[in-house]
């Protein structure tokens, strides 16, 4: 099962990603959009672990605002639907640590999308919509030193 970490960049430095709420393409979000393809509905969970992200930078101190997204295959077993109403037809518990051997692609905002994201960080509602307009850039698992190194200068 594919699954969409929100994440910050110290999780980049970190032996593996910790338990988390995520979000994944599931049986919910495809009879909530049934006129979506798998691209709309991997797209439709990947911004939704990108919002979260924002939540994230909003606890941390010392970050770079920049959204960032880990996607990684994992076992649906070490998955489990994250119901009740304040949780997304994406969301799911991912309830087991993220060896980064299990991760397929780094999802991170160009530096434009920085004072976006500034904004959105302060509770700004059309900052976090404007945000969501950047484009998420991929990166391979094995650039994750060098991305690290990028969002720490």
């Amino acid at each position: 099962m594919r699954v969409y970490l929100p994440a910050i960049a110290a999780d980049l430095a970190s032996d593996h990603l910790t338990p988390r709420l995520a979000h994944s393409v599931t049986d919910d979000l495809a009879r909530a959009l049934p006129e979506e393809d798998e691209e709309g509905l991997e797209l439709t969970a990947t911004l939704a672990a990108a919002d979260d992200s924002v939540r994230l930078l909003a606890r941390a101190e010392n970050e770079p605002p920049r959204r960032l997204v880990i996607a990684a295959d994992l076992p649906a077993a070490v998955c489990q639907r994250a119901e009740g109403p304040d949780h997304l037809e994406t969301a799911v518990e991912v309830q087991v640590p993220v060896a980064w051997n299990l991760v397929v692609a780094i999802l991170l905002d160009a530096p434009e999308a920085e004072a976006d994201v500034t904004a959105a960080i302060t509770g700004d509602e059309a900052a976090l919509d404007r945000a969501a307009e950047h484009d998420l850039l991929w990166f391979d698992v094995s650039e994750r030193a060098a991305l690290l190194a990028e969002l720490r200068s």
